[in-house]
């Protein structure tokens, strides 16, 4: 068993935060398992062991399908955080079967293949809309002006929210998240309480308005399927709801910054990728693996584990390092260069398992659409000043990317 405290592991260090690759590289030498006392937590750096444990049904996002607090040995949440756990339990992200199960069937319809391909024309439409605004303006912040609006718009137009109250999904999304970075602040809960409660009372609204008026969104269906009898409460429907316009944007977004301002960094593939389009599609694999927009994920240990001889018990929490893996040299060679050539990528930006990400293929079509554009409308697109990464570790991103059309 490794100790990391002697490491350069600092999830609240901002020069980690900007740079937090070398000190995987020395967690990775250091073991397979690592234990980190200020999470409470054992770190999982390795791409094997990443990849096994989010298919092992021996650890789970939740143990309250089995266990109470004090059974687990855990504390129980502040009682003032209430409406944010309220909100977040009843996700599937954070459920286990069968409850977890019953509802990813019912989303799985919005996102089958067909779906994604029907959308495709209307997403590829959009970002030549946002792309052209910044175009003519001959410049501007690319993380508001083209990353953020086009997944927003993507899964709010699913989801059925009306595009006058999209402006307040992004504030709303970002005090959630915030919970999801290690040891949150009473600040950051209370931003995230405030914003559970006021999404919540709008989708419930939303729902109400939908039962009288169903429309052709995801937000009917997922109410129609629960007066068919496939046993969805309301609290489930805005849980869902959350989780999707949460995870159906937030990923992306980042996913955009940091992969034009790898982009910039690496002026050789960026001149590549402009004489070739055709590299877009491995390009956005590479993007994701290169700088990983999810760089933690965390999984309850409910039933005892071994790893690398270290027993990790019940009730135990693992923290599977996504960033780490994605340049883990036994799985990539030359991991730390971007080569937007590379082929055998088989990166875990989108997770694995039964919590494996369900939009990954309208991600994806997301970011090539916006790729594409940007290629083709602002062929000499440069970088107007270096950017600003947000002090967040577990979601990674920048606070904006400045951008001038040449």
């Amino acid at each position: 068993m490794a100790a990391a405290s002697d490491l350069a592991f600092d999830p609240w260090d901002p020069a980690f935060v900007a740079d937090p690759y070398p000190a995987f590289a020395e967690l990775r030498a250091r073991g397979r398992v690592i234990r980190y006392e200020p999470s409470d937590q054992w770190l999982v750096p390795h791409h094997a062991d990443v990849s096994a444990l989010l298919r092992d049904r021996r650890l789970g996002r939740t143990y309250q399908h089995r266990f109470s607090h004090e059974d687990f040995g855990r504390t129980a949440p502040p009682p003032e955080q209430e409406p944010f756990h309220t909100l977040n339990d009843h996700g599937m992200l954070d459920l286990e079967p069968p409850d977890h199960t019953r509802i990813r069937r019912l989303v799985s319809k919005a996102f089958t293949p067909r779906t994604v391909e029907r959308l495709r024309p209307y997403v590829h439409a959009l970002a030549d809309e946002l792309v052209a605004s910044l175009v003519e303006a001959g410049g501007g912040d690319l993380l508001t002006d083209v990353a953020e609006p086009l997944p927003v718009a993507v899964i709010a137009e699913m989801l059925g929210i009306p595009e006058a109250d999209r402006a307040q999904l992004r504030p709303w999304s970002g005090d959630i998240c915030g919970m999801y970075e290690l040891n949150p602040s009473e600040e950051t809960a209370a931003k995230a309480v405030r914003a559970s409660v006021e999404f919540s009372d709008y989708l419930r609204e939303l729902i109400a308005a939908r039962r009288k008026e169903p429309g052709d969104d995801l937000i009917s269906g997922l109410i129609a399927a629960y007066d068919e009898g496939e046993r969805l409460t309301e609290q489930e429907m805005i849980s869902t709801a959350v989780l999707l316009l949460n995870a159906g944007h937030e990923a992306t977004v980042n996913a955009t910054t940091n992969g034009w301002w790898a982009l910039f960094r690496n002026p050789a593939q960026l001149a590549a990728l402009r004489a070739d389009h055709s590299l877009v599609p491995s390009a956005v694999e590479e993007l994701l693996r290169h700088d990983t927009p999810l760089q933690l994920f965390e999984r309850w240990v409910l039933d005892d584990i071994e790893i690398d001889g270290t027993t990790i018990s019940r009730g135990s929490e693992i923290a599977m390092l996504f960033g780490s893996a994605n340049h883990d040299p036994a799985v990539f060679e030359h991991p730390d260069q971007l080569d937007l050539t590379r082929r055998d990528n088989p990166h875990i930006s989108f997770s694995a398992g039964i919590h494996y990400c369900i939009g990954a293929p309208l991600a994806r079509v997301e970011l090539a659409a916006s790729m594409t554009s940007l290629l083709v409308r602002a062929p000499n697109l440069t970088l107007a000043e270096e950017p600003q990464r947000r002090p967040n570790f577990v979601m990674r991103g920048l606070e904006g990317l400045r951008v001038e059309v040449g």
